[in-house]
């Protein structure tokens, strides 16, 4: 699976609070993700495919990102558990986030642009094929989560204070760096119909 913002939080969660904060992120990427899934079946996809739509949430999606980025970045060394304290953020603030990332505009175009495509063709084609490809995404979905969350926990463990508040500060660039992309293709999308 690509690294996407959500997979940036979730790291980000899961080396600050552990393995239960990152899959919280997960949980509530996967939310959104479902309700997109009954969303799209019931038509979604040809609504945010139309460019007038499609167009502005790329650069509504890279303010987002830019705050997401900005955010981690200034406050990389706060709220940093080290594995064996006592977390003090909430699971439900963690999951939030994962809700918040996933609603972000751009998810939603990467939504509509790759899996929405995927999923209308099966849709149309066949509504028993289209409910098992859709499993087949969540499932993949998931795993990704659960593979790098394991990952983190365990790499976690080795980590100091300082060495987290580093690569929290590298979770923030990258989100920034998405940000970027996405001022890239809202300028693309505007320059054809210019």
């Amino acid at each position: 699976m690509p690294v996407g913002a959500i997979t940036v939080e979730m790291t980000k969660q899961g080396l600050k609070n552990g393995f239960l904060h990152g899959w919280a992120v997960g949980l509530g990427g996967i939310t959104i993700d479902l309700t997109l899934i009954i969303l799209l079946s019931a038509g979604l996809a040809s609504i945010l495919a139309l460019p007038i739509i499609q167009i502005p949430m790329w650069l509504i999606g890279a303010a987002f990102l830019l705050f997401l980025g900005y955010d981690s970045i200034i406050n990389a060394d706060k709220d940093i558990t080290l594995s064996g304290e006592k977390v003090k953020k909430s699971f439900f603030s963690s999951f939030k986030n994962g809700v918040l990332v996933a609603v972000s505009p751009g998810n939603l175009v990467f939504w509509v642009n790759v899996f929405g495509v995927v999923l209308a063709k099966n849709y149309a084609s066949d509504q028993s094929h289209f409910i098992i490809v859709a499993l087949g995404i969540l499932s993949g979905i998931l795993l990704h989560d659960l593979g790098l969350l394991s990952i983190i926990s365990i790499t976690r463990k080795a980590l100091s204070r300082k060495a987290i508040k580093w690569l929290t500060i590298i979770s923030g660039i990258l989100l920034i760096c998405f940000a970027g992309y996405f001022v890239y293709e809202f300028i693309q999308s505007v320059k054809v119909y210019i």
